[in-house]
């Protein structure tokens, strides 16, 4: 009789937590008593690492493209549940973090620019790190999460969204100064900026800090009574691009080829065209003198763009690396979500664009991937390593594949409510029409049906994080084999 109670309330438990909450359909009545009680899942709720990247198009190994060396994010992505056709709602940077953050479209946040706060101009909409810190969670912005400035409130929605002020790295300010050595041996304010790091202004780079303060944060954290929300931020390969110049090795340039379609399409209507701006004020930019708006940037130079923005990708996932890493060694990969995202795409050359700010694919397009302990890959054993650093310039790298891949069309908007489910939380409300008197609710679907449970192991003990409060069981009985 009391191994059938126990069989019952395991069952329960696993159904309500991994299927009705995900999906929204959480019945207190039903699952109140079986997530409460001492069979649950998690003796603890799942922490969330968020890493949101600036204009990373899909051009990664896990994404099928095979001249890319980014096997930090490839490893991630092998673990992960893997979104093959995720789109942003635009791609411009603070109307889509915006938008993923709040959950609701541009058209609901009135933000389609960088010119105004949504909380006064649309509503006063909840975030994603609001909603978690509502629930409990100690929420942490690392590096840029939302868009600086006035569409953030000049504080990054501080206090709504976080519990401490956010951090930003002090290198963030030589961005866009003079600290690019040319050929001629002076510095300048250029789009390709491969640098020497100590040469640079505090000998250190943005993401680099954000890195090493977000390592310093699950440091403290790991030993914390309450379950954390961290985002990070990281600027590469947004331009201009400044990163350490070691990494244009991996990329010669003979052997960087140029866009399939580079040509402007005949009788494209010029409402569909960006003409790049943005890097045109950039000094080497100038110096090539192009004609507005369409250019063309002659064929060396485009390489160049290639190779650098190739080399920032590579770069990045060096510090996405050592992030997982060190979550590996803090021994928090049983007991963490991980999502990991681009605000927008790209352009390299195609259509004869070379940004964002368009709709073409390349700039809408983004990569979009969940590590769910438990769920996504079985849980580490002890002393186990799921993400080890992986050098990009090791001269073999072994080809990993994604865990799994989805294929259905998705859209950033849907971040928020599947965050939500797979950490536990009530999912918000669809919204109504119009929403915009309406707090807290989501007009993006919830990812969670995509999840399925994956075989988590033999060990009918309890696997857990010897440095920490949060422990998981594991019942014996529980496999992909006689499922729920």
């Amino acid at each position: 009789m009391a191994s059938g109670v126990l069989r019952d309330g395991l069952y329960m438990n696993v159904f309500c937590r991994f299927f009705l909450l995900p999906l929204g359909l959480f019945s207190s009545s039903l699952c109140g008593p079986a997530l409460d009680s001492v069979f649950a899942w998690t003796l603890c709720p799942l922490n969330v690492l968020l890493i949101i990247v600036d204009d990373l198009r899909p051009s990664l190994g896990c994404y099928g493209d095979k001249a890319i060396r980014s096997p930090n994010i490839d490893q991630l992505a092998s673990r992960s549940l893997l979104f093959q056709n995720a789109f942003a709602q635009q791609a411009v940077c603070a109307p889509s973090r915006v938008s993923f953050l709040t959950g609701r479209r541009p058209d609901t946040t009135r933000l389609y620019d960088f010119n105004s706060y949504w909380r006064i101009h649309a509503g006063n909409f909840s975030t994603i790190p609001q909603y978690f810190k509502e629930n409990g969670y100690v929420t942490m912005s690392v590096g840029k999460v939302f868009h600086p400035g006035i569409s953030s409130n000049y504080s990054d929605d501080s206090p709504y969204s976080w519990s401490f002020p956010p951090y930003h790295p002090s290198s963030e300010k030589y961005e866009n100064t003079k600290t690019c050595r040319g050929p001629d041996g002076q510095l300048h304010a250029n789009l390709l900026c491969p640098v020497d790091v100590a040469d640079v202004p505090e000998g250190t780079l943005p993401d680099k800090q954000s890195t090493e303060q977000a390592i310093r944060l699950l440091e403290k954290m790991k030993t914390s009574a309450s379950p954390f929300f961290l985002a990070v931020g990281y600027h590469k390969p947004h331009i201009p691009f400044r990163y350490p110049k070691e990494f244009q090795k991996l990329y010669p340039l003979e052997n960087i080829t140029l866009a399939p379609d580079p040509q402007v399409p005949a009788g494209l209507p010029p409402v569909a065209y960006n003409p790049w701006m943005d890097i045109r004020q950039r000094e080497d930019v100038q110096a090539l003198n192009l004609s507005v708006p369409y250019g063309p940037i002659p064929v060396d130079f485009q390489r160049k763009i290639r190779q650098s923005y190739f080399a920032s990708v590579s770069y990045l996932d060096t510090q996405v690396g050592h992030l997982l890493s060190a979550l590996d060694d803090l021994q928090l990969t049983n007991s963490t979500i991980i999502a990991f995202a681009s605000d927008h795409g790209w352009a390299l050359g195609e259509h004869g664009e070379w940004a964002k700010y368009s709709n073409f694919d390349v700039a809408t397009r983004v990569p979009l991937m969940f590590y769910v302990p438990g769920r996504t890959a079985p849980l580490p054993e002890a002393g186990e390593e799921l993400f080890p650093y992986i050098d990009p310039f090791d001269s073999v790298l072994e080809l990993m594949e994604p865990g799994r891949r989805v294929m259905d069309l998705v859209e950033l908007l849907s971040l928020s409510p599947t965050l939500a489910g797979l950490a536990g939380l009530h999912v918000p409300p669809r919204c109504p029409v119009p929403s915009f008197h309406v707090q807290l609710c989501r007009e993006g679907q919830n990812l969670g049906k995509h999840f399925q449970l994956q075989d988590l192991g033999e060990d009918p003990h309890l696997r857990g994080n010897p440095r920490s409060s949060c422990t998981f069981a594991v019942p014996a009985h529980f496999s992909k084999e006689n499922g729920i």
